[in-house]
């Protein structure tokens, strides 16, 4: 198998595992806040919360790394 079509697939991958830890991250406030409603509470991320945030971040940077390596060869 070429470089070129493992980037891709680590890729793909890569993107399904962020797109669920995006929606994992999704709290209950239903549709007035998607528009700027409802009641702004902020808090610490405890425990599973602040696992799932750097998961995000850290699935992000891999994408964006794999995307330019892809691009590169």
């Amino acid at each position: 198998m070429s470089l070129s079509l493992l980037l891709s697939i680590a890729q793909i991958v890569i993107s399904l595992l962020l797109t669920g830890a995006i929606l994992l991250q999704q709290r209950g406030t239903g549709v007035g806040g998607a528009f700027g409603g409802g009641n702004l509470m902020y808090a610490s991320r405890r425990g599973i919360e602040r696992v799932l945030f750097w998961s995000t971040a850290a699935l992000a940077v891999f994408f964006l790394a794999a995307a330019f390596l892809n691009l590169l060869i």
